[in-house]
């Protein structure tokens, strides 16, 4: 609510107003972090009165400057900002219900909550390194749509903990590798962490070490107004770098006795420091009372933002149905009928190729099929395109200045890839893909976790899924990582058998708009076609299905995923020649398998007894087996020796999966 006073407000007031309520709504919940939003509210404030290109009226407009809280434990900064400035939603009582069920102000921002928060930030350094991903996506957009449609920056405010983290390491490399000169980093350098004093556990020059890494770096008082408006429009002013401002603050900016301490970062000040803390900053309204002239400055920030959505909006009317598709393209967006044409062809052609082929050469080829109608499809390989598949003859490279391509090569930064990708993804316009092997999504994971959380288009590609990959070794082969990952709410996780299954499930993975998708994918050759005829419906979408049907009355069905589907259809074989009717059902993804009706479910899987098979730990496989039914695959690590010689030593074998059913079979005669 607005106090009746009328009139201007300056830079301090305005400022004030984001610490009293960061300060209140803190208060109320019991729980929370004003420490930030007190020490950064000034900062905060220049960039969205003076500089910030922004329309709460349109907060999805595609040419917005975005501004990313990557230390989001300071949340109710970015909340008061949404308020003040007017966005949708975000009204005083959201901030009074700051940390409550159903709320849009959860603990630390989540995207979709809410208009205005850009990224799910929390995990430290995350938020960094999506903005690394969002200047990429305005650069490659750039590239392609011109001036006129697409020229923003990106503002990320980070604090020590960001750079603490390693992730942060890999994004601020790769920024200043490519030259992200619409990149703007504002540091909170308070020397504050949970513990006390930074100086307990780190000591890095950060202005040093991101110069090292190709950036512009400048130091300002970050309660000085007109110096930190300086610095941004300095860095605004040149984009041969990107930057990173280091703005030297008080941790609980106005609190009498717990400014500058440890005390203030993860706790509310006390009803006593809240009083005295009105009464240093010269603010006698009541909790969350705003004063009208306060508000009205507020208000008015998003006039410059406005009349330049206004003139883009004019441009864009005069764009070609192509750009205007690009921009207008959105989460939600389905594929393209062009695109879903493209891989149907590709299955038909796979179809007639009798060669053996491992998945990951099946999904390469897939792609050639794919990257020349999906322009806004875009590639890349964390240093392991030859091994991973990912590039085609249609791709040309990203480079430093130069983003007209549409691959990207990462570099050994496989959690930043990540997370740069989820910043791809939630900046709109692109659906990103990168790769390294699966062993490898334990560096790529927590940024997994947040796309199936964000609900993000993003693609991993992770090859090299098994033992199968042989002699590097159990450091290199997955075993509980398909377990791991099938664990992750509202992530895809897709294994395909053969090069058809390969090819539905890139058409599975492109078109879910509303989740991320790992696709695990071979090192070793897999037969073309496993099922008896293909046709443009897509039956891996059903998740599992009969491959093969017992030819007869079904006496044990086999249940496999990837190249062990192949293995089960030969231990079929086997069984028949002992009079023993097998059913082979591959099952490429358990999510969408869930999602069947029970009906579906039961018809596939059938009555008889059961023996999963997958050279994985046996960890998710359960849900699919009863008392009684056997497991056929791995438990413990791996080894170093060629693939064939270690399904052996592993009793990964069509004879140990036939031994095992004629047992199952002999126990229900």
């Amino acid at each position: 609510m607005a106090a009746p006073t009328t009139g201007t407000a300056s830079v301090s007031e305005m400022a004030t107003a984001i610490r009293a309520l960061a300060m209140d709504a803190v208060e109320k919940a019991k729980s929370g972090h004003p420490g930030m939003p007190m020490g950064m509210a000034d900062v905060a404030t220049v960039l969205f009165r003076e500089h910030l290109k922004f329309d709460p009226l349109a907060p999805e407009w595609p040419d917005r400057d975005r501004f990313v809280l990557s230390a989001g434990h300071g949340s109710m900064l970015l909340y008061s900002l949404l308020y003040l400035t007017g966005y949708p939603g975000m009204t005083i009582e959201q901030l009074k219900a700051f940390r409550q069920l159903g709320s849009m102000t959860a603990g630390h921002p989540e995207f979709g909550h809410a208009p205005g928060i850009e990224t799910t930030t929390g995990p430290l350094g995350q938020g960094l390194a999506n903005a690394v991903g969002m200047a990429l996506a305005e650069r490659l957009l750039n590239a392609r749509l011109g001036d006129g449609l697409v020229d923003h920056h990106t503002y990320c405010l980070a604090g020590d903990g960001c750079l603490m983290e390693g992730i942060s390491h890999e994004a601020i490399s790769m920024a200043g590798h490519m030259r992200l000169g619409k990149l703007v980093v504002l540091f909170d350098d308070n020397s504050i962490s949970i513990d006390g004093a930074t100086s307990l556990s780190v000591s890095d020059d950060q202005c040093a070490r991101f110069a090292a890494s190709g950036w512009n770096t400048m130091r300002v008082d970050g309660h000085d107004a007109d110096a930190v408006s300086a610095a941004i429009l300095k860095a605004k002013s040149d984009a041969s770098k990107p930057w990173l401002i280091a703005c030297k603050t008080v941790i609980g900016f106005g609190a009498p006795n717990k400014a500058g301490k440890s005390s203030t970062h993860g706790e509310p000040l006390g009803a006593e420091e809240v009083k005295g803390t009105r009464e240093k900053l010269g603010w006698p309204h009541a909790a969350f009372e705003i004063p009208a002239n306060v508000q009205a400055a507020w208000r008015g920030t998003a006039a410059r933002g406005q009349a330049e959505h206004k003139a883009w909006t004019a441009r864009f009317a005069e764009a070609g149905e192509s750009a205007k598709a690009t921009l207008a393209a959105h989460a939600g967006s389905g594929l393209a009928p062009v695109v879903e044409d493209a891989l149907v062809k590709a299955k038909l052609a796979f179809a007639a190729d009798t060669s053996k082929r491992a998945t990951r050469v099946w999904s390469q080829m897939a792609l050639e099929h794919v990257v020349p109608v999906m322009p806004e499809l875009i590639g890349g390989s964390a240093d392991l395109t030859p091994s991973n598949g990912t590039r085609t003859k249609h791709h040309a490279a990203v480079a430093p200045g130069s983003f007209a391509g549409n691959y990207i090569h990462y570099g050994v930064r496989e959690h930043g890839m990540a997370a740069a990708m989820n910043g791809l993804a939630l900046h709109g316009g692109i659906v990103p893909y990168g790769a390294t092997f699966l062993v490898f999504t334990d560096y790529c994971r927590p940024s997994i976790r947040l796309s199936a959380l964000m609900k993000q288009r993003v693609v991993y590609v992770m090859t090299h899924d098994s033992i199968g990959l042989g002699e590097d070794g159990p450091t290199h082969q997955p075993v509980e990582h398909l377990a791991a990952l099938r664990a992750i709410p509202n992530l895809l996780v897709l294994r395909p058998a053969d090069a058809i299954e390969t090819a539905e499930c890139w058409h599975i993975a492109l078109g879910a708009s509303d989740r991320p998708t790992v696709m695990a994918l071979t090192r070793q050759a897999v037969p073309t076609m496993l099922r008896a005829e293909v046709s443009s419906a897509n039956v891996s979408a059903k998740g599992g299905y009969v491959v093969k049907e017992a030819a007869g009355k079904r006496g044990v069905t086999l249940i496999a995923t990837g190249s062990e589907v192949g293995l089960a259809a030969d231990a079929a074989a086997l069984l028949a020649n002992d009079g023993i009717v097998a059913a082979v059902v591959s099952m490429p993804s358990f999510e969408l398998f869930r999602a069947q009706s029970a009906d579906y479910r039961d018809s596939v899987l059938g009555h008889q007894p059961r023996v999963a098979i997958e050279a994985a730990v046996a960890q998710g496989w359960h849900e699919w087996m009863r008392p009684g039914d056997a497991f056929v695959g791995l438990s413990d690590f791996g080894a170093s020796a060629p693939a064939g010689e270690l399904f052996k030593h592993f009793g990964v074998t069509a004879e140990r999966v036939a031994d095992v059913a004629r047992g199952l079979c002999a126990k229900r005669a």
